[in-house]
């Protein structure tokens, strides 16, 4: 339990509180396990102080300073917490969910397994934060900074995601279904096994990026950068990669079954034993890439440009190759 001493001096305002908190620098302050529901700790200094299990519910937080806290299994509900600093804070385990944290700092906080379902997160400073395992369901990020953040396990589905810095984020077996990507930046991120179906993607930068075995079905990559990108074993079928950019990219064993591949750039890209069936390549850059026993059949190649490809062990007997560009440089005319 917490100490009634603290608790009696928070009750006597924030003004109280935080000179209280300057003239005793030294006392570590112990708000564990206490009730602080819908309490006005508007600018508190929290910096350090235990919180730990203590309902915060309907709290107003807005900046206040929750720097190096212990919020583990607080209760945060619906509190307000626009442009509170929660830096290295431990919020593992809290529950946050519906929280406002628009412009929050939570650069190198640990929110392992928190529950953050539907928070508002936009703009929010994540940088190095632990979110391994969190639920974050239906949440809005959009325009947040999450570089270089732990996500791996974490539920993602149905999050707006839109403009957010994810560059060497870790993703792996993260679930992204039906999230809403757009235009972020996953440069060098890791999204090893991570879920995707129906997400959106449209130009968004995954160059450099480990996909592979992630399911991307139904997803929606339109315009994105891919390039030096590895997708070997992942799961495309039926996506949308019409314009994007896979240069240089890996995609061995991948299934592109039924993809929209539509003047793509896979110049120099590995697909060799890649599933096309039925994929749609037409104005497709396949300029020095490597198609070995890659499944060819039904695929739309029309126009597409092979030039320097290899095909080795492929059967281009029922792919439509109308004006396509051949490995010797000839164009197919029938």
């Amino acid at each position: 339990m917490g100490n009634s001493e603290h608790l009696a001096i928070l009750k006597q305002g924030v003004a109280s509180w935080n000179k209280w908190r300057q003239e005793n620098p030294e006392i570590i302050p112990n708000l564990s396990s206490t009730n602080l529901r819908r309490e006005n700790l508007r600018e508190a200094d929290l910096s350090g102080v235990n919180l730990r299990w203590t309902n915060l519910s309907n709290a107003n937080l807005l900046g206040a300073n929750l720097s190096s806290s212990d919020l583990v299994k607080a209760n945060l509900r619906e509190a307000d917490l626009y442009k509170a600093n929660l830096k290295d804070a431990e919020v593992n385990g809290a529950y946050l969910s519906k929280a406002h944290l628009r412009e929050a700092c939570l650069q190198r906080c640990n929110l392992s397994s928190a529950n953050l379902q539907g928070a508002d997160l936009t703009k929010a400073y994540f940088n190095g934060a632990n979110l391994s395992g969190a639920d974050l369901d239906a949440s809005d990020l959009s325009n947040a900074n999450l570089s270089e953040t732990n996500l791996s396990n974490a539920i993602l589905s149905n999050v707006n995601l839109t403009n957010a810095d994810l560059h060497c984020s870790d993703l792996s077996n993260a679930n992204l279904e039906f999230a809403d990507l757009s235009n972020t930046n996953l440069s060098d991120s890791k999204l090893c096994s991570a879920n995707l179906s129906n997400a959106n993607l449209q130009e968004c930068d995954l160059s450099n990026a480990a996909i592979d075995h992630a399911n991307l079905s139904n997803t929606n990559l339109a315009d994105a950068i891919l390039s030096n990108s590895n997708l070997s074993n992942a799961n495309l079928k039926n996506a949308n990669l019409k314009n994007a950019v896979l240069s240089n990219a890996i995609l061995s064993n991948a299934d592109l079954s039924d993809c929209n591949l539509e003047d793509t750039i896979l110049s120099d890209a590995i697909l060799s034993n890649a599933n096309l069936n039925g994929a749609i390549l037409t104005g497709a850059q396949l300029i020095s890439a490597k198609l070995d026993a890659a499944f060819l059949i039904g695929t739309n190649l029309v126009k597409a440009n092979l030039r320097l490809a290899t095909l080795n062990g492929v059967s281009l007997s029922e792919a439509n190759l109308f004006g396509t560009i051949m490995p010797d440089g000839s164009v197919h005319n029938h």
